[in-house]
Formats: C-alpha cells, sequence, structure tokens
C-alpha cells in the first residue's frame, strides 16, 4: 500500500466520521448547557415541593447525574454505537465497581439513610461520634457529610462514620440548653455565688426567659462545690451563650469565692 492509497484511506474516515465527530461535540457541550440550565431551574422547584433544602439538593444531585447519564448515551449512539450492548456491559462494569468499591456504596446507602430518617439538616449544630467532632451542617453528599466547625474548619466525615456513630443534634428542637458547672471553695458564700451566676444569666442577651435558668449545687467534691446551671436560648446562639456565660461569670465571682485548686474552676 503506497502513500496516496493511505491517505485515501484516511480522507475517506475524516469526510465520513467528521460530521459525526462535530454534531456529536456540539451535542455533548450544548446538552451540559441545556442540563445546568434545566437544574438551575429544576433544584428550586425540588425544594419547594419537599419543603426540604437538604433533600432537595441530593434529589437535584441524582437528578442532573442521571441526564448526564443519558446525554452520553445519545452521543455515543451518533456514532452508531449500540447503546443497548452499551448498557449492559456498563452494568456489568458498575457489578464489577460496586464489589471493588463495596465501602463506597455503603457511604452512598448511609446518605440515603441519613435523607430518609433526617437526623439533621443543613444548618443544623451536630456533634458526631460522642463529642469527637462538633460543627455546623454544610452540606449532606453522596458518600460524605461535610461540616464547618466553631474555628472554621471543614470537617468531611464519610457517611457510614456518620451512621455507625451517636449523633446529638444540639439544634434539633430548636432551643437547647447550655450544660455550665462552677466549682465554688467549700468556704464560699453559696447564695451568692448562685445569686450572681443567675444575675449573669439575667443579663445574656441569648438566654430564654422560658424555659426559665435555675441554679443548684449538683455536686459536693473533695475540694469544691460544684453549682451548675443550665440557661436555654436559641440553637444558633448556642456558642454565644456558652462563651458569653464563662467569661462573665469568670468576671463576676470575687476571687475568694473560688476554691485556690485549679480543679475547682471548671464549666462543661
Amino acid at each position: 500500500m503506497n502513500i496516496e492509497e493511505i491517505t485515501a484511506q484516511i480522507t475517506d474516515i475524516v469526510i465520513k466520521y467528521a460530521p459525526k465527530f462535530a454534531l456529536a461535540i456540539i451535542t455533548l457541550v450544548v446538552g451540559m448547557w441545556i442540563i445546568k440550565r434545566l437544574m438551575k431551574f429544576i433544584e428550586p422547584q425540588i425544594n419547594k415541593a419537599t419543603k426540604d433544602e437538604t433533600l432537595g439538593t441530593f434529589l437535584g444531585s441524582i437528578l442532573g447525574t442521571l441526564l448526564k447519564v443519558m446525554l452520553l448515551l445519545s452521543v455515543a449512539s451518533m456514532f452508531g454505537i449500540d447503546t443497548t450492548s452499551f448498557i449492559a456491559i456498563f452494568g456489568a462494569v458498575m457489578v464489577g465497581v460496586g464489589m471493588a468499591l463495596n465501602g463506597s456504596i455503603g457511604h452512598i446507602a448511609s446518605g440515603v439513610m441519613l435523607m430518609i430518617f433526617k437526623p439533621f439538616k443543613v444548618g443544623d449544630l451536630v456533634v458526631i461520634g460522642g463529642g469527637q467532632t462538633t460543627g455546623t451542617v454544610d452540606a449532606i453528599n453522596a458518600f460524605n457529610t461535610v461540616l464547618a466547625t466553631l474555628d472554621n474548619k471543614r470537617v468531611i466525615i464519610a457517611n457510614g462514620n456518620v451512621t455507625a456513630n451517636d449523633i446529638t443534634n444540639i439544634s434539633g428542637q430548636g432551643i437547647v440548653g447550655v450544660e455550665l458547672t462552677y466549682g465554688i471553695a467549700y468556704n464560699a458564700d453559696i447564695d451568692k455565688a448562685k445569686k450572681v451566676i443567675q444575675s449573669v444569666g439575667d443579663e445574656c442577651p441569648y438566654v430564654l426567659n422560658n424555659p426559665a435558668q435555675g441554679v443548684v449545687v449538683a455536686n459536693l467534691g473533695d475540694s469544691s462545690v460544684d453549682l451548675a446551671t443550665r440557661p436555654f436560648c436559641k440553637s444558633e446562639h448556642y456558642w454565644d451563650t456558652l462563651f458569653y456565660m464563662q467569661e462573665n461569670v469568670k468576671n463576676s465571682l470575687m476571687p475568694r469565692e473560688l476554691a485556690s485548686h485549679s480543679q475547682t474552676w471548671r464549666f462543661t
């Protein structure tokens, strides 16, 4: 075969497939653009229908993925590829991938469970794993849940690890009690210390009147009398209330009312 024949064959192939290739590229680009625009319209409608932004976003991502898969199959058919066979091959590949990614599939299943049972939603303040991770839920994805911590760190937890651990939803009830314990010396004036702690709570702009705050003697320790209080606030003001109480109780209580032992002054 001489160079002229090779050139002629290449030219024939280009003439035959160039229009199909160009049409496929145009279809792919335009299709992706249409899907993007369509999802911008559909996602708010899903959120409105489900009345749950978290679930709406999750369903929207699944729908967007399905539309893209359908687009790719359409593009493949333009080249004369038998999409039926392609789907069968794709299914077989997915089975193999599923076996290799057994843990990842489990995370997807856990993500679905989070969507169904809704132990928390985007924006909730939660504690995952018995206090190991605390943060505000930023996103619930197919494979993982994203938390934003108080110091603005981004923590990504696999959904399987979320559902396998204890979950405390601090924002779950709308209002939350801030558990605080203060240790004072045995020779301190208990009534005065209780009034100081109560007054700080009364002055805190985040503390609610109902349920009312109280201060009680919770424990007689080896070196301190432990006073416990639980001011209630809106869930979004949890940290503001905790830090306000911590600082102002410390500043309000006289040094002689605090036990000298370093372990006496504390909060939980």
